[in-house]
């Protein structure tokens, strides 16, 4: 029987496999073509993830980021891009 876990899995990915499982990931489907299931999902994107931390990538290039602007804020010519409700 292997002693393999799936902490050990994540600590053997190459770049390649972490790639390929982003990819995986934002497609929902294997470079095959075949569906990944919610449970393949799930497992690859804690694959993923635990990649990240353990090989120190920035943060703003981890799976799930997105940059944390206020409302209310400016653009470049100075207009507001807060968000504005309509009813």
């Amino acid at each position: 029987m292997s002693d393999m876990t799936f902490d050990k899995m994540v600590a053997q990915m190459t770049p390649a496999m972490y790639d390929s499982f982003k990819q995986a990931i934002a497609l929902r489907k294997w470079p095959d073509g075949q569906r990944l299931s919610q449970a393949q999902t799930e497992l690859c994107l804690e694959a993923v993830m635990k990649y990240e931390i353990a090989h120190g990538v920035p943060e703003n290039e981890r799976v799930g980021y997105f940059e944390r602007g206020g409302c209310g804020t400016t653009d470049e010519a100075g207009e507001s891009n807060a968000i504005k409700w309509m009813n």
